[in-house]
């Protein structure tokens, strides 16, 4: 029996499946083959007679729409869509689709669980336990490090999407005043209520980042920057390496401009093994694996999303669809 479906390849699941994802609803309308990774010089021999094509980080660039003509659909499993060349797509008339607001409870509360371990020094306490510092003391508790509250603190929010929203409501729950910038989009509007960056930088206790890596956005946070902002403030980058010059940020950290720092993402992804931010190891700055999106919830989502982007493509809607 003729199988009708159209040929779906998934091209580095691996990037967001741990074997722990269901993906029944993406086989059910598709014919599914998936690949755990892919590089730049496979996409083509992996794609060739693909309908649909699933891509987080893979690059799909000009080339490739090209020499892929069965391709319809692209479905980017993520928000992102700085992989895909979009011009190209909109060329070769695939319809390229992302998936939105998916992680903000997920990157939301890994931004807090980067602020609370920096403003409790958690990383500190928990070295002096293990080197016995505790179990040497006099006194009944540890107080080394000056530990302080979230209460009555500014947190200033770069970009506001649904995850910045998100972080924002979990600040007025710890009692925070929230400050927004105003957008750094190209022609935008500017908005009542919200305030220039440099004033965002200057005010605020702690800076967490929310935009996009666009040319406006690339190295948005430089040496200039931090000279605005408090000494005893910290910044949080739960967004997009690239943002935050890593250099000027470490020269920041050791010359105490800033307090410290929470890094969820880097420039070079993974690291290269001579990352000058890695290889610091100051107790200020906290970094992690670009995982603040990564919980199992969130990835589902992802996958269900990317369902609901075939399934309406398929029924000729037009759901998150993306435009060069």
């Amino acid at each position: 029996m003729n199988d009708s479906r159209p040929r779906c390849v998934f091209l580095d699941r691996d990037s967001i499946d741990c074997h722990d994802l269901d993906l029944s609803a993406i086989e059910s309308d598709t014919r599914l083959t998936s690949f755990t990774s892919c590089n730049s010089d496979e996409v083509l021999t992996k794609s060739t007679g693909a309908d649909i094509l699933i891509v987080n980080k893979v690059q799909l660039t000009r080339d490739h729409f090209e020499h892929l003509p069965d391709l319809k659909l692209v479905c980017i499993i993520a928000t992102g869509t700085n992989n895909v060349d979009l011009a190209a797509a909109s060329d070769h008339g695939v319809v390229v689709r992302n998936v939105q607001n998916y992680a903000a409870a997920s990157v939301s509360q890994h931004v807090f669980l980067l602020i609370l371990s920096l403003i409790r020094r958690f990383t500190e306490y928990q070295s002096d336990i293990k080197q016995g510092a505790w179990q040497e003391q006099d006194q009944f508790c540890l107080l080394s490090h000056r530990m302080e509250e979230l209460n009555g603190k500014t947190l200033g929010l770069i970009g506001y999407g649904h995850i910045a929203k998100a972080v924002e409501k979990i600040a007025l729950a710890f009692g925070m005043k929230v400050i927004i910038a105003q957008s750094l989009a190209p022609h935008a509007v500017e908005t009542p209520g919200r305030l220039p960056l440099d004033e965002v930088l200057q005010t605020a206790d702690i800076i967490s980042l929310h935009c996009p890596l666009s040319e406006q956005t690339r190295n948005l946070i430089t040496g200039k920057q931090f000279a605005l902002m408090k000494s005893s403030a910290l910044i949080i980058n739960a967004a997009r390496g690239g943002i935050v010059n890593e250099a000027d940020l470490l020269d920041a950290l050791h010359d105490g401009q800033i307090a410290g720092a929470g890094i969820d993402c880097l420039e070079h992804e993974p690291p290269l093994p001579d990352d000058p931010l890695m290889a610091a190891a100051l107790p200020q700055l906290i970094i992690t694996p670009h995982n603040a999106w990564g919980t199992l919830q969130a990835r589902q989502r992802l996958v269900d999303g990317v369902a609901g982007n075939i399934r309406h493509f398929l029924a000729g809607q037009i759901t998150n669809q993306v435009k060069a």
